[in-house]
């Protein structure tokens, strides 16, 4: 992890964050159809039961990661994960699951669950996932059963 990553809750206003969250939605769109697409857009990311964080090293946002609430309580989903490709192996996205990991548990959020692409581009992602103890689970939420996507969940 860069020694100079700072990260805070995310600032809508910024120019800068509009630009790399859909920068996150280009980069999803041809990975797979739309319907299987699942990344939040701007507006959905200011929903009242999403929290966004930023990592920035100096004035550069480097990554992204929001928790959103879902209907059962005590179990939120990880979203909107995404490293500056540039700077991708460098333990930004590591450092931004561990610090909203830690929001969550002292929330008491009993369970976090992602989905994430089941093709080769998100490999990677799901290795990260499963080195944060995150295991296998079903669709979850909203979500039905899709060969686009892999489902993972962890205890806290």
């Amino acid at each position: 992890m860069p020694p100079t990553l700072v990260i805070a809750r995310a600032d809508f206003a910024s120019p800068a964050l509009r630009e790399f969250l859909q920068a996150h939605l280009d980069d999803m769109e041809p990975t797979a159809p739309p319907e299987s697409r699942h990344a939040l857009d701007l507006a959905a990311l200011q929903a009242p039961h999403v929290r966004l964080w930023t990592a920035r090293d100096g004035e550069t946002i480097v990554g992204t990661a929001a928790l959103a609430a879902l209907e059962e309580p005590g179990h939120e989903e990880l979203k909107s994960m995404r490293t500056d490709p540039a700077r991708r192996g460098e333990g930004i996205a590591a450092a931004l699951l561990e610090f909203v990991l830690g929001d969550a548990r002292e929330r008491g959020v009993e369970r976090v669950s992602l989905e994430t692409g089941s093709m080769a581009f998100f490999a990677p992602a799901r290795r990260l996932y499963a080195r944060a103890g995150f295991v296998e689970s079903s669709p979850f939420g909203s979500y039905t059963d899709d060969p686009n996507s892999a489902f993972l969940t962890l205890a806290l």
